[in-house]
């Protein structure tokens, strides 16, 4: 009897084992629980089933200026004049941009059309993610509610350029669609590689698209570090569907106080 009893005691833990090794299979990580990173910036709230946010994020110019080729040397630095800066008044404080025309032509005429017809101003950061990036130039208050505005026409993504998703430096925001970036952007406020394309030297990176570097903050990192620190939650948005057409949706990651874009202006030139 007390053999008997051992050899079920055997049976029994052996059993256990098996079905925890079963659970441990059927249980992936849960997304959810993921860094976020591994949600990069797309164009518009997340509810469309092709891309995280859907939307129209697709803003650029209509006449996107010849692409560079696909792997250009960077400039190295000293060897090109300064680029074109924007200043940034914002509810947070101020910061200013330096544009990079050199290594990112279609991205730069692209945000600066925008920046010129006075789109950005009265703009939210509507996506605020700490230890990843702060997202915003897509929309609007509209009686207090978020609202996307309506854009110009995509660009061709410039992400093989050279430039990396640095700390401080600025990239267009896009759908799962490489070239479907249009006004949103979003500023990195850490390292990301993972945002920089996919390639033997860099295996980190999400896709082998990635997302376009264009620029760098200069002056003023202190606001985009404070805009990263804002209490985010849920919001109701008002989103276009692919259709234009606008519908609410509930969107996470929104500062729950709005860090409002008050001015954008070009206050150096080329």
């Amino acid at each position: 009897m007390k053999l008997r009893g051992t050899i079920s005691s055997i049976v029994l833990a052996l059993a256990l084992v098996s079905c925890n090794q079963e659970k441990t299979a059927e249980s992936p990580q849960d997304p959810s629980a993921s860094s976020a990173q591994n949600n990069p910036p797309q164009e518009t709230p997340a509810t469309e089933p092709a891309a995280e946010p859907a939307g129209t994020d697709k803003e650029a110019s209509s006449n996107p200026a010849t692409p560079p080729t696909e792997n250009p040397e960077p400039s190295a630095p000293g060897d090109q004049p300064a680029g074109p800066r924007v200043t940034f008044e914002t509810s947070n404080g101020s910061f200013v941009l330096e544009l990079d025309p050199v290594n990112a032509p279609i991205s730069t005429k692209n945000f600066l059309s925008y920046v010129n017809d006075g789109f950005y101003d009265g703009t939210i950061f509507h996506r605020v993610i700490d230890g990843f990036m702060i997202q915003g130039g897509g929309f609007e208050l509209i009686d207090g509610k978020g609202s996307q505005k309506e854009t110009k026409a995509p660009i061709k993504n410039e992400a093989k350029n050279g430039l990396k998703n640095l700390r401080g430096s600025i990239s267009m925001a896009r759908t799962n669609n490489p070239d479907s970036a249009t006004s949103q952007f979003f500023i990195n406020v850490v390292d990301n590689p993972g945002l920089d394309p996919k390639s033997a030297d860099n295996p980190q990176g999400f896709s082998p698209d990635g997302y376009a570097v264009f620029g760098k903050i200069v002056d003023g990192m202190e606001t985009i570090d404070k805009i990263r620190q804002s209490e985010t939650g849920v919001k109701r948005m008002m989103a276009r569907a692919p259709s234009g057409e606008l519908m609410e949706n509930r969107m996470s990651d929104v500062p729950l106080q709005n860090a409002v874009i008050k001015k954008a202006s070009v206050s150096q030139s080329q």
